[in-house]
């Protein structure tokens, strides 16, 4: 197992307002980015052009006018997301999202990476933007585990290869653990393990292959996995299991 992810407890130090904006739990620091391009942001009363600007308690930080809410504690939550829905807080296209569908006695949380609208399984969410995106990092050393359906015979050469990395279509992708589990006639079953999780890596990969994924689970995330959750349920990390897994 990996061992702990070390996330900055920055509440009481100088920070980039985009990543204040992110501890606060409204949003990602993208999205605070984002925001502060779209000049929803002021600092002692004078809107922000710039998600550089560096910001201590004593500064007064608001979005659309309202004081952003103080730091909070940092939550995590598993949840077990079925397929057909989108990782996404508004979708344009219409389509159902994960937070459309959560308790709504959750605080506002984001996700740590996504899941795309056919795939199911393990995603974290947490209240924390911050941890977000340091949980995504492949610097975590974290391995995503997945379980793959697909159409196709398997052939073991080009499975075993992948361990090396491969390139396709200009993007290189590291190096992949996958097993065959088993040949169901015109299906198989894969398992496939990463430390990246590129858009659409292993669809893309399996395509490669001359393999179409027709089933597509995660099971675990670095440490934490999906277990008996069953499919739209969820379930917080508990602190104690949050300390020993990421030091905060």
């Amino acid at each position: 197992m990996a061992r702990p992810r070390e996330v900055n407890n920055t509440k009481d130090k100088p920070q980039r307002i985009a990543k204040r904006i992110a501890s606060s739990g409204l949003c990602s620091r993208r999205e605070a980015e984002k925001w502060i391009e779209e000049g929803r942001v002021s600092v002692d009363g004078k809107i922000l052009n710039s998600p550089a600007f560096v910001v201590s308690t004593n500064h007064l930080v608001l979005v659309d006018g309202i004081p952003i809410p103080e730091t909070p504690p940092i939550r995590l939550w598993r949840y077990h997301k079925p397929r057909g829905l989108i990782t996404t807080h508004k979708d344009p296209q219409g389509r159902p999202t994960v937070f459309e569908r959560l308790p709504e006695k959750l605080p506002r949380v984001v996700s740590v990476g996504r899941l795309d609208f056919q795939s199911e399984g393990l995603l974290l969410l947490t209240t924390s933007g911050e941890l977000s995106r340091k949980l995504e990092l492949p610097n975590t050393g974290w391995k995503r585990r997945y379980r793959v359906r697909v159409h196709g015979t398997v052939e073991p050469g080009p499975l075993k290869e992948l361990a090396r990395g491969v390139k396709i279509s200009g993007i290189t992708y590291g190096p992949i653990e996958a097993s065959l589990d088993r040949q169901q006639g015109a299906n198989a079953w894969l398992t496939m393990s990463l430390h990246e999780g590129k858009n659409k890596e292993i669809r893309r990969i399996c395509e490669y292959l001359g393999l179409e994924v027709n089933r597509l689970i995660r099971l675990a995330y670095g440490p934490f996995q999906l277990g008996n959750l069953s499919a739209g349920n969820i379930s917080e990390i508990s602190k104690k299991v949050i300390g020993e897994q990421v030091i905060i």
